[in-house]
């Protein structure tokens, strides 16, 4: 039988394969991405960038200081005692915005198993409990000569406290598993469901009767806060951002690291020879 240009044997002809695409020729966006999920890259990057995000951190936050209690003048009804704004409102927005950024991490590590993105999900964490521990320290002190209590189970306040329960709660689940991939994506479930404080937070002031005071500060639109009380505000919400970067890349390198230890690139970074 005569076959003509027909496959050989009857069997289809294999379809044309996709070559791999060289590192070099990656989008250089997509290229960074990809070699920072290595831990020898990402320890290095680490190791570089943390010292300088506190550096900047500390250099900011000092310049909001500065401003919030020497320049900015007292609040007509507070007095001085307003200033402790400075410290409480940006670490309640950081508070939230951790607890969101270990949740959104955490998703990304049960879905795709991406191993860094366990470790910075679980390194977010004790970050995140430290801004609402300060949160709450210094709500409390600031509703002491405002409100003549230290606590009161307000929705913002209560609310603000299960927060700090989720986070301890996620740190404390993470420590009790011994599979350290086991316990990250355990840990990172229990992070996506308490996403769902964050709106209650959020708008607790508005769905309940509160002693909290309302919305004064907004990004869209004008804020009732005086004009000249916002700059230390600026100054110390930029400084707890880049404070809290480099508490985030200093956990996860040393989680990586232990992750790592045993490994040939922790030899030669710790200067130890085989």
């Amino acid at each position: 039988m005569e076959t003509g240009g027909s496959p050989a044997c009857g069997r289809a002809a294999p379809l044309p394969q996709r070559a791999d695409v060289p590192m070099s020729n990656m989008n250089p966006v997509v290229r960074w991405f990809h070699q920072l999920g290595s831990p020898p890259y990402f320890d290095r990057f680490a190791a570089r960038w943390a010292p300088w995000a506190f550096a900047l951190g500390l250099a900011t936050m000092a310049v909001g200081m500065y401003l919030g209690l020497f320049v900015v003048p007292a609040d007509y009804q507070q007095g001085d005692s307003f200033r402790i704004l400075y410290i409480h409102v940006p670490s309640a927005w950081m508070s939230m915005a951790m607890f969101a950024l270990m949740a959104f991490y955490g998703a990304i590590a049960l879905v795709w198993r991406i191993k860094l993105c366990e470790i910075l999900a679980m390194a977010c964490a004790p970050v995140g409990a430290a801004f609402t521990l300060i949160t709450l320290a210094t709500g409390s002190i600031w509703g002491k000569p405002m409100w003549g209590t230290w606590w009161d189970w307000d929705p913002r306040l209560t609310s603000q406290l299960v927060l700090l329960f989720l986070y301890f709660g996620v740190i404390g689940l993470y420590a009790a598993i011994e599979d350290r991939r086991a316990a990250a994506r355990a840990a990172s479930l229990l992070a996506i469901v308490g996403v769902v404080m964050l709106p209650i937070i959020r708008y607790s002031v508005v769905w309940w009767n509160s002693l909290h005071q309302g919305q004064t500060i907004r990004v869209f639109g004008e804020s009732s806060m005086d004009a000249s009380m916002l700059p230390p505000l600026l100054w110390m919400v930029v400084g707890t951002k880049f404070w809290a970067i480099g508490s985030v890349l200093a956990r996860a390198r040393a989680d990586n690291l232990q992750r790592e230890a045993g490994k040939d690139w922790v030899r030669r970074a710790a200067g130890v020879e085989r």
